[in-house]
């Protein structure tokens, strides 16, 4: 599917139940009106989050020039028969993770002692240890879990 400079690719809060994989040129990730990142890289993927939580659009994409992405119009099943993929997924959102939460250690050592940014202990606090609620130890092969094993 081929994009023009400033059409939109995703609409925040809007719902496409595609995953789009960057070909070529660039795309821009806009919240609100601040621009928070540029993606150029081809397989960048786009959507992703989306997807993979079932919610709507956290953020806008936007061509920033000519661009051309793949759609995957089925993307669970895509990940489902391709699991380099979902491992690939897994990686990009550990990483962005990761840097998220050292960003926030870092504010939160710039302005320790300071009242005001006190809610950066409840996000960190959030980020390592939420855990998602429909989570239930077992599996297919063996549904009942063992209770001696924590």
């Amino acid at each position: 599917m081929s994009f023009e400079p400033g059409d939109t690719i995703l609409e925040d809060g809007g719902r496409r139940g595609v995953l789009y994989v960057l070909d070529e040129g660039a795309v821009e990730i806009v919240k609100g009106d601040a621009q928070i990142g540029v993606i150029e890289e081809p397989g960048a993927f786009l959507g992703e989050i989306s997807v993979l939580l079932d919610q709507p659009h956290s953020a806008t994409v936007r061509a920033l020039g000519p661009c051309a992405c793949r759609v995957v119009e089925d993307p669970l099943g895509f990940m489902s028969a391709n699991p380099d993929v979902g491992f690939a997924l897994a990686r990009l959102l550990a990483r962005r993770l990761h840097f998220l939460t050292t960003y926030l250690v870092d504010v939160k050592r710039q302005y320790e002692g300071s009242d005001h940014l006190s809610m950066v202990d409840e996000v960190l606090e959030t980020l390592v240890h939420h855990q998602e609620p429909e989570a239930e130890p077992g599996s297919d092969r063996c549904p009942e879990p063992d209770p001696t094993v924590e």
